[in-house]
């Protein structure tokens, strides 16, 4: 039995021929498959009397790459640059660091629409573009802690602590659609910044998709698109700006005097309720649904708004939310879809999934804003979604099983970081994957040059 945790084994430099991001190496090879680096490259104006070195779009796309293998700063494109038989001659730690700071707002919404015409690239292949389903769309925002008090826009928060407050939309599989960063002292609720944050995200759906949702678009809508967000943006000021858009919406209702009301009225009158759906599909039998509009107040709200709640026991330590009462918990969400309550219940609960994505974001770059201004620490993260988005694209279109929805983590311990070995013959380098590493067939089909 062996007790130690290696083997006897002697360590000396000066080995060569080895690939340490083999996986890397095969997002970066989808991502020119994509034309996401030329399209990055038109995006970029040039900066000065001569041409640059590099390639400012091949800069930013190897940027993407460094934050998807868990970069968290410029330094750490040195990575890169170790490996120039693979990713070719990366750009330096302060040649990433200018690129960055010359990114003011026109340059980063530059690069939205510049990646929108790769978004609906991707779409199409995966079939996304087309079909009946709704695209579902959810905002939320997060607190980013700093603990630097030199950064611009970083400031104390509702929760105690400093730093800055992005808002984000996403779609319901977790790619990133648009992200705005905030001051840490700027509001959860905000609604221009909700209705700000849905345009941008509108404008990277394909033109079949987004048909109809612009503001002022007289079009008929191409497709359905339906807005979730939780109880900061519940407004009927926001419910009428997806109205004018023809989105619908699903909204985490906020406890007042008329929802309060309106449960207070109906709570004993066990015909009003009926069984929530599990996360199984299946019918609960602790949660319950009703139906409340007709009782709930809603003056002000868009026509054809309804009101749904939902209860369930309370257990102990539980928080009361909506309506105090010792035996049940209640919550509840404002909509103007058709539709049975329990399945719009089922549907607006999957709102939660915006956590995952947060949560992704966070541990690709957004957890570290690594400039002092504000404006490179907004490009950062504009690059931070774009990074995911294009991992996300990775996952749809290249591999399958449990890594086509794996966590940042889990990429990187099997396959972003996954070593090969490098054989040169017949002036070509050949990068031999190790047929021990689990993640080698799914690298070998990523691999492969079919269409991207």
């Amino acid at each position: 039995m062996q007790a130690s945790s290696t083997c006897d084994v002697r360590v000396a430099g000066g080995g060569g021929q080895v690939a340490a991001h083999s996986g890397l190496f095969a997002l970066g090879r989808f991502a020119d498959g994509l034309g996401l680096g030329e399209a990055l490259s038109a995006a970029v104006p040039p900066g000065g009397e001569r041409a640059p070195v590099h390639d400012r779009g091949k800069v930013l796309a190897h940027l993407l790459l460094v934050l998807a293998g868990g970069g968290e700063a410029c330094a750490d494109i040195e990575h890169l640059r170790a490996q120039p038989v693979l990713f070719g001659e990366v750009a330096s730690d302060s040649t990433l660091y200018r690129t960055l700071r010359g990114l003011g707002p026109d340059v980063v919404e530059g690069l939205w629409e510049a990646v929108a015409g790769v978004r609906a690239g991707v779409w199409e292949r995966r079939g996304g573009a087309s079909g009946s389903a709704p695209v579902v769309l959810d905002i939320d925002s997060t607190l980013v802690e700093v603990h630097s008090e030199n950064k611009q826009g970083a400031a104390a928060h509702f929760k105690g602590g400093f730093g800055f407050h992005p808002m984000l939309c996403a779609t319901d599989e977790g790619e990133p659609l648009s992200i705005k960063l905030r001051a840490g002292n700027a509001a959860a609720n905000h609604i221009f910044d909700h209705i700000e944050v849905l345009d941008a995200a509108i404008a990277q759906l394909p033109a079949a998709v987004a048909m109809g949702h612009r503001e002022g678009d007289d079009a008929p809508p191409g497709r359905e698109v339906q807005l979730r967000v939780d109880a900061a943006g519940c407004s009927a000021q926001i419910a009428e700006a997806c109205r004018a858009r023809n989105v619908g919406f699903f909204m985490t209702a906020r406890s007042n005097q008329q929802v309060t009301a309106a449960i207070d009225r109906s709570r004993f009158r066990a015909e009003k309720w009926q069984p929530a759906l599990g996360a199984d599909g299946e019918p609960s039998k602790r949660a319950q649904i009703a139906d409340l509009t007709e009782s709930a107040g809603l003056a002000g709200w868009p026509e054809r708004t309804r009101f749904i709640a939902r209860r369930e026991p309370l257990h102990p330590g539980a928080q009361r939310t909506l309506f105090d009462s010792g035996n049940w918990r209640y919550r509840g969400f404002y909509t103007d879809a058709t539709g049975d309550p329990a399945e719009l219940d089922a549907h607006m609960r999957a709102h939660a999934r915006i956590e995952n994505t947060i949560a992704d974001l966070k541990d690709s770059g957004l957890k570290r804003m690594p400039f002092t201004d504000y404006e490179a620490n907004a490009a950062w993260a504009a690059l931070v979604a774009l990074s995911l988005a294009l991992v996300k694209w990775f996952q749809q279109l290249r591999l399958t099983g449990a890594l086509a929805h794996a966590a940042p983590k889990r990429l990187r311990w099997q396959l972003w970081h996954a070593p090969a070995r490098l054989v040169r013959s017949s002036r070509k380098w050949t990068l031999r994957l190790l047929d021990w590493w689990p993640a080698t067939p799914q690298l070998l089909h990523a691999c492969q040059p079919h269409a991207p």
